[in-house]
């Protein structure tokens, strides 16, 4: 999205709020009328989990699930977008889908992954993926020019029963990481009856719970996450 069409954006929310809410001003328990009032209209559609006022005034932010959206005090609109602040350039609505998509590092079963240490290793970062999926590919590929980093790839075949085959082969070899690069990197189909106990189910459920629905998903020790395989710069800019 360009940074024009943002702006148009903000100019749209702006609009429907002096609509809406022109006349209503913040005060002490308007936050829970509107989630109450929305959540009346949504019904069974949505589970609203927040609502808080936001920078534009007569707005509310609407936290559903990990997703936000925007109403106006009245709740009669619901708007999706981004918010932009133009005098910093902070995207506001990325920033807190960031904070609701947060997770806690320690809480990840970190045994259950395939494990690589570069260099010291200081530095880590935990990846979901699909041994199947072409964008992991690429990722992994840059993963090889990081150093001083300790990666943590989570198997979760997501795509078809061929990755969950490929995934318990993988997992299953004597060289967990040698298997992982040779297929990821060189194209070299796993070998091996895959018959050992795996963590895959137990992926695929932490994947669904932390609201992974597609790979690859990077996440950092800080909590946050990147979806996609992203330039390697946005991942070195993130490890430091």
């Amino acid at each position: 999205m360009s940074i024009s069409k943002k702006y148009v954006q903000v100019l749209t929310i702006a609009f429907l709020t002096a609509i809406g809410a022109s006349t209503v001003h913040a005060q002490s328990g308007v936050e829970q009328k509107v989630k109450n009032e929305l959540q009346k209209q949504l019904g069974e559609r949505a589970q609203i989990s927040a609502v808080r006022s936001t920078p534009v005034s007569g707005l509310y932010e609407v936290a559903i699930g990990n997703d936000v959206v925007y109403t106006d005090a009245t709740a009669r609109y619901l708007v999706q977008g981004e918010i932009i602040d133009l005098k910093t350039g902070a995207n506001l609505t990325e920033q807190r889908s960031n904070d609701l998509n947060r997770i806690k590092w320690s809480d990840l079963p970190l045994n259950d992954a395939i494990k690589v240490v570069r260099g010291k290793g200081s530095r880590q970062i935990a990846v979901f993926a699909d041994p199947n999926c072409g964008f992991c590919k690429k990722l992994e590929k840059s993963f090889q020019q990081l150093d001083n980093v300790t990666i943590y790839t989570f198997l979760v075949p997501l795509l078809s029963a061929d990755s969950a085959t490929k995934s318990k082969q993988i997992w299953c070899a004597a060289d967990r990481n040698k298997a992982w690069n040779a297929w990821m990197l060189e194209n070299q189909t796993p070998t091996g009856p895959g018959d050992c106990g795996t963590p895959l189910d137990r992926n695929t459920s932490l994947a669904k719970k932390l609201g992974v629905a597609g790979t690859p998903a990077m996440f950092f020790v800080d909590g946050s996450r990147i979806a996609g395989a992203v330039p390697l710069a946005q991942i070195e800019k993130k490890l430091k």
